[in-house]
């Protein structure tokens, strides 16, 4: 028995047995079921079953490990990044150690593609695989929890609510990221904050900085701590959002009614929609590990903030989206290449873009540009601090 067994990622002798549990398990097949066949009657699910588990017992025969399983995964992903990104672009995979394990930090715009893209970008260049981190929030199911740790991935006990239980699961998560990093030898990915960024705006949460460091001895500076860590702050710069007209939704439901409530099987959905729906350009930029003299975790939150921005590639949407609701065009550079944005350069991606968001609701269409924009602002505002 480990101490981290109730969060870790299962192993290679875990894999057929919970393979085989999957295939037993109705509620699993029946939304693999669902999702095939969206348009279904509730009803059809279980008149399929049947089929659903011979199809995946004819998928799953060879995996006997957790690679066999990423290798199968690496397939399906690659068939999806091709039919729903027009351009994947990387940068910056020479700036960390690849012999040495590193703590990635990105920005969180979606549940799956994000870990998904960061661990694409770096297997196919000849890196290691990522541990991801996975809010249980998102685990609702077993089945869901099986999946998730079959691939990697560890929990993030976000259920807790009393401050000790809090406080114990934080330690815990503290531990085996350090553990994994440093003893393992082991690439992690964990989201800078709790919760995607439906706004745009990518800010970390300065409580997920401080988790970092519960592990950390109490002789130890804190500034060798987190160059230890080996952080590696990393940006997602995504041309189109599917998920852009439902954020919008929860983002305009809350501002005008004060509260939303998500519907049934939203973050099922959510990760579905996020998964086959057009992404256009994607850019995932790797910035450099985190080596000064941090005093505390706000200096760490600080400057994960200001890399993750610096390093943001605009699209033509961002600045489309800044001209609709300024009537200006911003003074930026865009795309892979970084030229400077010139919007008579950009009328086939306007026409695209508006035609896009032509199915918004009219009162959430300012939020929904905002969504695109505001990576815009965050750029503009930090190049003028810059000055």
């Amino acid at each position: 028995m480990s101490e981290f067994d109730e969060i870790r990622p299962y192993n290679d002798s875990e894999v057929v047995p919970t393979l085989q549990r999957l295939l037993e398990d109705k509620e699993f097949l029946d939304t693999v079921a669902k999702l095939g066949l969206p348009k279904a009657g509730k009803y059809i699910a279980p008149l399929v079953r049947g089929l659903i588990r011979s199809r995946l017992q004819k998928e799953t025969a060879s995996i006997q490990t957790v690679a066999d399983l990423q290798a199968k995964i690496e397939f399906y992903l690659g068939r999806e990044i091709n039919r729903t990104i027009t351009h994947l672009s990387i940068s910056g995979l020479d700036n960390f150690d690849r012999a040495k394990a590193s703590l990635f930090v990105s920005n969180h715009r979606d549940i799956v593609m994000d870990p998904a893209l960061v661990n694409w970008s770096l297997y196919k260049n000849g890196f290691t695989t990522l541990r991801i981190a996975i809010g249980d929030n998102l685990l609702t199911k077993p089945f869901a929890s099986d999946l998730m740790r079959l691939n990697k991935s560890f929990i993030v006990n976000r259920s807790a609510t009393a401050p000790r239980e809090k406080l114990k699961a934080a330690k815990l998560l503290s531990k085996y990221i350090h553990h994994s990093v440093l003893t393992d030898n082991e690439n992690v990915w964990i989201a800078q904050r709790e919760g995607r960024a439906k706004d745009g705006i990518d800010v970390s949460n300065q409580a997920i900085i401080s988790m970092f460091a519960l592990s950390k001895p109490k002789t130890q500076p804190f500034e060798e701590f987190i160059r230890e860590a080996r952080i590696v702050p990393v940006t997602l710069s995504y041309e189109y959002d599917p998920c852009d007209t439902a954020k919008a939704k929860e983002i305009y439901q809350k501002e005008t009614e004060g509260t939303y409530k998500k519907g049934e099987h939203e973050d099922v959905k959510s990760i579905a929609i996020g998964i086959t729906g057009f992404k256009g350009c994607v850019h995932v930029h790797f910035g450099e590990p985190l080596t000064q003299n941090f005093e505390n975790a706000e200096q760490v939150k600080l400057h994960l903030d200001k890399e993750i921005i610096a390093n943001y590639v605009l699209h033509p949407s961002n600045c489309i989206a800044y001209e609709m609701l300024e009537k200006r065009s911003p003074k930026v550079l865009v795309g892979e290449k970084q030229i400077a944005f010139d919007t008579a350069d950009w009328q086939a991606e306007r026409k695209i873009f508006t035609d896009r968001i032509a199915t918004c609701d009219p009162q959430r269409l300012n939020t929904l540009l905002k969504g695109y924009a505001n990576p815009v602002y965050r750029k503009l505002s930090l190049t003028a601090n810059a000055e």
